[in-house]
């Protein structure tokens, strides 16, 4: 079983559906969901995120397309959408990062429940505790 990433004409994932492994058959299963829906199709991996396979095999096209992702038709990788402008990518692990990293928390933050969560205005890590 694999899964396969149908683009729209700006290379957007619309749809991700299940079929056949590739090339079963001898069939180009890109080229036939391709024909199929009337937009370009690529294979993609479950299996990776972060252009990291989580068993033994090899990454595939960076990360597993999500409706809302774009091919990244020159890297040959699937990018999820900017989370913020201020963001940017990683191209060796093909993940967004923010300009800063975000603190650790202390054992009292921790105790109280406390989390980070990033504020585009500034630019910065918030401290939020409930």
């Amino acid at each position: 079983m694999a899964h396969y990433a149908l683009l729209d004409e700006n290379n957007v994932v619309t749809q991700v559906i299940v079929g056949p492994d590739e090339n079963l058959d001898g069939v180009d299963w890109e080229q036939n969901y391709a024909n199929l829906y009337s937009q370009t199709c690529k294979r993609t991996s479950y299996n990776t995120v972060a252009n990291t396979h989580s068993g033994d095999g090899t990454a595939f096209r960076g990360n597993y397309a999500g409706i809302g992702y774009t091919y990244d038709a020159d890297n040959d990788v699937f990018k999820a959408p900017t989370p913020y402008a201020s963001w940017v990518m990683n191209e060796s692990i093909w993940t967004w990062e923010a300009p800063v990293d975000r603190p650790d928390l202390t054992e009292e933050e921790v105790a109280a429940n406390s989390y980070y969560v990033w504020n585009e205005d500034t630019t910065s890590w918030d401290l939020i505790t409930p």
